[in-house]
């Protein structure tokens, strides 16, 4: 029996492989010509368009105007966005050492204009959820071995599903994805915007959330394959990104 708790789901159908075309996706994405050395400036654009497609989940404004600043939920997304910017941030490093502490500096950025100050960081008093969010840290720092895009998958589902804060709990739940995507090396710099394919789905996303949090063998199947394509479309994004540095490049 394998020690690491995580192995099973490389073998449910289809699973292995769609993370397979996951991280090929996203690693054709960082080789296009504009992200070898104008990636900061693509990563700062697909963190506008995380955030916004973030907050648009959980109940944020879908249109980028002048009202969008006062929207808490956006400006909340945003924060974080930026926070993982760039890919090897300090926050990332956090992570790496202490993911419990970079989950509650999330949760203290996304909520900020929408709870108390008493309320941010603070997880609900609840021995399930302490044990469960003790077990993703002890997963994202070396207990599991399974491929990246599994294991954005995971932490992104059971965040999902405890909501754990009461507030924001989408938005942290996106941003950890995309935090373990960066930290694995599986998109370093932050490039992908998957977000987007979720906000696009949001009715196939919800249901398949709530798959996950069944926790039976077709749930995880659908939430796992359903997480990779989004990393898939995450990439394409990225290349639409690029192209488009690269356009605005050659016409200047």
């Amino acid at each position: 029996m394998s020690s690491d708790p995580l192995a099973p789901l490389v073998d449910l159908p289809g699973v292995a492989d769609a993370a397979e075309q996951a991280r090929d996706a996203l690693g054709r994405a960082h080789r296009h010509r504009a992200n070898l050395r104008g990636w900061p400036v693509t990563a700062a654009e697909a963190a506008l368009r995380a955030a916004r497609a973030s907050s648009v989940l959980d109940g944020g404004t879908p249109q980028l105007d002048e009202h969008t600043a006062s929207d808490p939920v956006f400006a909340g997304a945003l924060r974080v966005s930026q926070a993982l910017e760039g890919g090897e941030t300090t926050l990332v490093g956090v992570w790496r050492r202490a993911p419990l502490q970079a989950l509650a500096k999330l949760h203290m950025l996304a909520a900020a204009d929408l709870v108390g100050e008493q309320e941010l960081a603070r997880p609900r008093a609840d021995p399930e959820v302490a044990a469960r969010l003790d077990l993703m840290a002890r997963m994202v720092t070396g207990g599991s071995r399974v491929p990246g895009p599994i294991l954005s998958g995971v932490a992104h589902g059971e965040l999902l599903a405890l909501a754990a804060f009461g507030s924001a709990d989408g938005v942290v739940a996106r941003a950890v994805s995309r935090l373990v995507t960066i930290a694995t090396g599986l998109d370093p710099h932050g490039l992908g915007v998957p977000e987007v394919f979720w906000m696009r789905r949001a009715a196939e996303y919800r249901e398949a959330a709530t798959g996950f949090a069944s926790g039976t063998e077709s749930g995880l199947t659908q939430w796992l394959l359903l997480h990779c394509r989004a990393l898939q479309a995450g990439a394409r994004e990225a290349v639409s990104i690029a192209e488009a540095k690269d356009s605005a490049k050659g016409s200047s």
